[in-house]
């Protein structure tokens, strides 16, 4: 029995996707349970082809191929089926309000239906998580070291403080990396097609294109030519400064970092 009063039935739900973008991409598989006030349990699920193309590199996450959903029904044909599932219930998941729910409004849109995610009440299982068990330095210290972390927000104590926290993390965990490279790799996995760190710029069949928004696949090279002032705004928007620069040198210098060898 779920310790938490209901006045209406609280949906939790789990998405998973075509990629990371809310916005841009699409709804592979749903699963829901829906829990009433009276306690009882209602779960469903829903397999669904995206109609756009499943990236490899996201099937090596959830393990779900194009020929796994090429004959699934699409999202706008079980859509009434999922809003009614989901009428005038509250929501919940895990990292929900970031990426579940904003997936969830977007394809609702795209069919014309209206899920109006704000005038529900959210549950998110992550922000209790962050809440009740902080995740700063001082709960590193505590939790790695056994001790208060005197000097919190002090530049040279957080600085040692951290440093002890890391020696402390390898003799915790044995099966961690044993060196640098291998750690990054294990902690922010690399795409060498990406050409910044979190994939806004990407290379696709030998060009670099943008991996984001309204003008995602579009061609650099070409965008120079076509539409410098798309390139302009790039420059001069709240992108991570390595995605600006390489769009400056390209706009500036007509350079492009090297092509990664593949």
């Amino acid at each position: 029995m779920l310790a938490l009063k209901l006045d209406k039935p609280l949906i939790v739900f789990d998405i998973e996707s075509t990629g990371l973008s809310p916005r841009q991409d699409r709804i592979i598989e749903l699963a829901a349970i829906k829990v009433t006030p009276d306690g009882s349990e209602i779960e469903k699920s829903w397999l669904l082809n995206p109609t756009v193309r499943i990236p490899p590199e996201t099937t090596k996450i959830h393990g779900i191929t194009d020929e796994i959903v090429k004959n699934c029904p699409t999202f706008k044909e079980r859509a009434e089926e999922i809003f009614e599932f989901f009428r005038d219930c509250d929501l919940s998941g895990f990292n929900a309000d970031r990426f579940d729910i904003p997936c969830l409004e977007e394809e609702f849109a795209r069919v014309g239906l209206n899920f109006a995610a704000s005038a529900r009440r959210h549950v998110d299982v992550q922000r209790i998580y962050h809440r009740m068990e902080p995740r700063d330095l001082s709960a590193a210290v505590q939790f790695y070291l056994g001790r208060t972390h005197d000097g919190a927000h002090g530049a040279e104590a957080d600085t040692r403080a951290t440093l002890e926290v890391l020696k402390a993390q390898m003799r915790k965990y044995p099966s961690l990396p044993g060196d640098v490279a291998a750690m990054d790799e294990y902690l922010a996995p690399h795409d060498p097609r990406n050409a910044d760190r979190n994939g806004m710029l990407r290379w696709v069949n030998g060009e670099l294109t943008i991996n984001f928004g309204r003008k995602k696949g579009a061609v650099l090279r070409k965008m120079l030519l076509d539409d410098p002032g798309y390139l302009r705004w790039i420059i001069k928007g709240d992108f991570d400064t390595e995605v600006r620069m390489i769009v400056r040198d390209l706009f500036e210098n007509g350079r492009l970092p090297p092509r990664p060898q593949i």
